[in-house]
């Protein structure tokens, strides 16, 4: 792949669009992350174009709009996994706390760890329950004991809102658990090695309503902790979990801005289209 250009940090200064700065700025959490003029091509396809988005500390954002609009591909920029994708080109800017996620001098395994990852489909390791938690944490060298490592797979499980349920069966391979299990234990698996931001791209998709509700519900308490990005095409889990909701149409960002006005009153007519259902 062609390298990025590194993000300019003085672009940070530059809002355009609905960025967060505007009347309501003061009342806001401050950003974790931010993009600044943001555009990725595959090949010749202009996937994403332009988009300048800060994600609030400690809140869900949420990121709408219908198949192929480009959610994904900009949830996957915020940790470079688009990276692996030979034809990808980005262009513009993306911080975390102010540090250039494109920087060549980055270590992209560090990166990745701090903003993890939970995937639509459920993907434990083909491990133990156990094994699936200490994984990440042995691999970054997280802990200095064995000790460390069981009290750290304790308390992924816990702030996942799974111990109760597997703490008498953690040898067991977590392929057994059911689909709602599986996410809830990817979640832990992804929180155990620290990270500060977690990317969900529509994890709730291949689950049953109870289980959604679960994860919902997670995600709620989780966010005290973390700063959540959610891709989802539900618009009523978009409005329960979110504090912030962004819509993407063909490659845009339409707009973004607190989730309850967006649903209420959005400014633009295709998101008012989208969210009423007229299209998408």
């Amino acid at each position: 792949m062609a390298q990025p250009q590194p993000g300019n940090a003085a672009a940070t200064a530059h809002p355009r669009g609905e960025t967060g700065y505007g009347p309501s700025a003061g009342t806001r959490k401050p950003a974790k992350m931010a993009t600044r003029d943001l555009h990725v091509y595959y090949g010749d396809t202009h996937a994403i174009q332009g988009i300048d988005l800060d994600i609030g500390k400690n809140e869900v954002t949420a990121l709408i709009g219908p198949s192929g609009c480009g959610k994904s591909t900009f949830l996957r920029c915020l940790n470079r996994m688009n990276d692996v994708v030979d034809s990808c080109r980005i262009r513009g800017s993306i911080t975390i706390d102010g540090t250039d996620v494109y920087d060549p001098n980055l270590d992209v395994v560090e990166l990745r760890a701090n903003v993890g990852m939970v995937f639509q489909k459920p993907n434990p390791f083909p491990k133990s329950i156990f094994d699936n938690i200490a994984y990440g944490p042995r691999i970054h060298g997280v802990t200095n004991s064995k000790r460390e490592l069981n009290d750290l797979v304790e308390n992924s499980l816990k702030r996942a809102g799974l111990w109760d349920e597997v703490k008498d069966r953690l040898d067991l391979p977590g392929s057994g658990l059911s689909g709602g299990q599986q996410q809830r234990l990817c979640i832990a698996r992804a929180i155990a090695v620290g990270p500060e931001v977690i990317l969900m791209d529509e994890p709730c998709s291949a689950l049953d309503p109870i289980a959604t509700a679960k994860v919902e519900e997670l995600i709620e308490e989780l966010r005290e902790r973390y700063t959540i990005v959610i891709v989802t095409h539900n618009m009523q889990q978009a409005a329960r979990v979110s504090q912030r909701t962004a819509f993407f149409h063909m490659g845009e960002m339409v707009e973004a801005g607190e989730t309850e006005a967006l649903f209420t009153n959005p400014r633009d007519d295709r998101t008012q289209g989208y969210i009423t259902g007229r299209f998408g």
